[in-house]
């Protein structure tokens, strides 16, 4: 079998992509910790209890383990993680859009429309870039 050839602006888009989620990361941990102290400020100007900061907390874990598969898939291409990424960003696209059809976000109304747009089209570059898969050779 010959291997799939990665290209150039696929790397790139494993290596940003896993940057900013890995930067994400940190930032929703860093915030969980700064919000259990006492007279802590809320978290991105909600107010969450101990329980809500667990899955912040939780969710910045993920995100800095997400980001740094795709930095490291950045060195070493990998076709799944690519699609996996985009099924997860199609996700988080259907999710800040029901937000946004609900009506309950504590941010103006085209936010989330936003974010779900750049979630889809980062999703779509992963599939559009993505090798093709390996064939047999004769």
């Amino acid at each position: 079998l010959a291997a799939p050839r990665f290209s150039a602006a696929y790397r790139a888009l494993c290596a940003a992509t896993g940057a900013l989620l890995a930067l994400a990361g940190a930032v929703f941990l860093l915030g969980a910790f700064r919000g259990l102290g006492p007279g802590a400020p809320p978290f991105g100007g909600l107010p969450l209890g101990p329980p809500a900061l667990y899955f912040v907390a939780f969710t910045g874990c993920a995100l800095v383990a997400w980001g740094g598969a795709l930095a490291s898939a950045a060195r070493e291409p990998s076709r799944a993680l690519g699609t996996w990424t985009a099924v997860g960003l199609v996700l988080m696209a259907v999710y800040r859009m029901a937000v946004w059809t609900v009506g309950d976000a504590p941010v103006p109304p085209e936010v989330p429309r936003i974010e779900a747009a750049v979630f889809l089209a980062v999703a779509l570059a992963f599939v559009w870039l993505r090798p093709r898969a390996a064939r047999a050779e004769a």
